[in-house]
Order: C-alpha cells, then structure tokens, then sequence
C-alpha cells in the first residue's frame, strides 16, 4: 500500500513553505483542506478528502499572529478529530507561548500548560516540536511529545564555515546546557552573559563570564524575538574585544524593529532556521535560514512506522 494512502499530512496557513518541504522529503503530497475566515475573522475548516483512518500529521506552528494560528491548530484538530481520524500528530515546528512556563510573580498564568491543555483536549494524540523554550514543556502534556532539536543543523553549517579560535556563548544562564552541547560538537570553549531581565523582551546585560578577547563567538539561543537582548549582548562583547560574532537561533520571531537592528549592528551573520517564515521583504545581508524539513520529515515518517526517533534527538 502507498504510504500517502495510510499517512496523511496537511498544513495550516501559519507556514506552508515548511509544509511544502517537508512533503517534498517524504514523497507524500499535502492533503486538500479549505482554511478560510468570515468577515468577524472566525475562522472555517473544511477537509476536502477521506482521512478516516488516516495516520494525520497537521503542520501549524503558533508562531505570530500567535492567537490566530493557535486558534486554527485548534480547530484543525477537532475537525481531524471528528472525520475519524486513527491518530492526530500535531506538528508544531514552534510552540508560542512557551516562555510562561511557571509562576515566577504573583497572580500571572502558566500559558505553556494552558496551550498543552487546549491541543489535549481539542483531541490531538501527539505533539510533535523542535526546541521548546523549556524542557519541562514536555511533562505540561497528557500525551506523548517527540521534542526535537536543532542543534545538528546547526553544528553541521558551523563544522563547514571552519571557524578559528571559536567560542560557544550561552546568553543568559539557563541556556548553559544547550551552549555546552555546542560547545564538545565544535571543539570549543564556553562562556556566558550575566543578565538581568528588567521586563518583558528587555534584559541588562551586567557581565561576560568567559575568555572572549580576540576570539570568534557563536551566540545559542532557541529565539529571537525583538532583538533588544541579543543587541546589548554583541554591544558587551565588542567593548570585550571579540574578533567576530555569529548567532544561532532556532526560531525567528524577529517582531518590532528586530530585522533593521540586526542588520545595523556589529553581528557578522545571524543563522536561524525555517520554523517560522521570515519576511522576506525584510531579511537582507545578514540572516541565513537552513531547513528543518528534512529533521522533521524524518521524524514524521519514523512516527508512522513506530520506529525509533531517538537518533534525532542528538
């Protein structure tokens, strides 16, 4: 039997370029939906083929506008759901609001449960994610995860650039572990940006923790959003002395004046990947995206086979 016969895999508007390419890798074509709103902007699905029985794998990220295509995660799932579908794997190359992922002040959500609760109970069985702000995102959900990484994309691009005395720089504390990983990969050494957060999307760099001096950086991180963080940390290491300065990030939000700030600054070549769709109009000089969809082509294929997915995870 044809595998496109058993496996079905449909996108979502938030990025049907990821959608495409990773159709493309598998060899199955995507399946026929109409995604539309009415004029108060509720939205309307309506899938266009058999899915009963259907191993169903549904490709939307909530990425900006996050509330819209969470919203549409959401009713992609119900309607799945109730065309009897055998199994729903949410793919969610980028999962929004993950960055409220405990109470650290008094009276404020915990919108990463909240999020796993709505794609639980709209009736998907698995989720499927690359780089989760969290770890710990993972036990949020009552069904199984399959939490990905970026990283060997990453390291793959970094091996062939041949970089010279290399340092691997997490910018802020709680990115050590994903830093030091880099770090054995490239035969390099680690250091680390002492920040304090003084609100949202705003961060006082206090200190670099490291031997910087003359050195090329690679700054690893699993976001960017308005850029404001990651600008102060290169302004920090310039007056530290640092020869280059490269940056890795798996998930471009790059909201606000995020792209003309980066393209103004120090920073030799920001390298993000295609999770979220860039806007073009706007990604100029110094963004290069590589390509999660082999990554995630390959999990998807290993899920409906119940193989292992193991070896993607390093």
């Amino acid at each position: 039997m044809k595998l496109e016969n058993e496996l079905g895999l449909f996108s979502g508007r938030a990025n049907p370029e990821l959608a495409n390419k990773i159709a493309k890798y598998i060899g199955v074509p995507l399946g026929k939906m109409v995604l539309s709103s009415f004029s108060d902007k509720e939205m309307y699905v309506r899938i266009n083929e058999n899915i009963r029985g259907k191993d169903v794998f549904l490709i939307q990220p909530t990425s900006p506008p996050a509330n819209e295509n969470l919203m549409e995660l959401l009713i992609m799932i119900d309607a799945f759901q109730r065309a009897s579908a055998r199994r729903i794997t949410a793919v969610i190359s980028y999962y929004g609001y993950g960055r409220q992922d405990r109470k650290d002040e008094p009276r404020v959500p915990i919108t990463a449960k909240l999020v796993a609760n709505l794609v639980t109970t709209a009736g998907a069985d698995r989720v499927l994610s690359i780089d989760l702000h969290a770890a710990q995102i993972q036990g949020f959900f009552d069904i199984k995860v399959d939490h990905l990484f970026a990283a060997p994309v990453f390291v793959d691009y970094f091996i062939s650039k041949n970089l010279k005395n290399l340092v691997i720089l997490s910018p802020d504390m709680g990115g050590i572990r994903r830093a030091r990983a880099y770090a054995n990969r490239l035969d390099a050494s680690l250091a680390v940006i002492d920040k304090r957060r003084t609100g949202a999307n705003k961060a006082e760099v206090l200190n670099v923790v490291g031997k910087v001096r003359g050195k090329q950086i690679l700054i690893v991180d699993d976001m960017i959003d308005t850029g404001g963080t990651l600008i102060a940390a290169v302004r920090a290491l310039i007056k530290k002395g640092v020869q280059e300065i490269y940056v890795s990030a798996t998930h471009p939000i790059l909201s606000g004046s995020a792209y003309e700030m980066i393209e103004s600054s120090s920073l030799k070549e920001l390298v993000v990947t295609d999770t979220i769709p860039l806007k073009q109009e706007k990604a100029k000089t110094k963004i290069k995206v590589l390509s999660v969809a082999p990554l995630l082509g390959e999990a998807i294929r290993r899920i409906h086979e119940n193989k292992s997915v193991s070896s993607l995870f390093v």
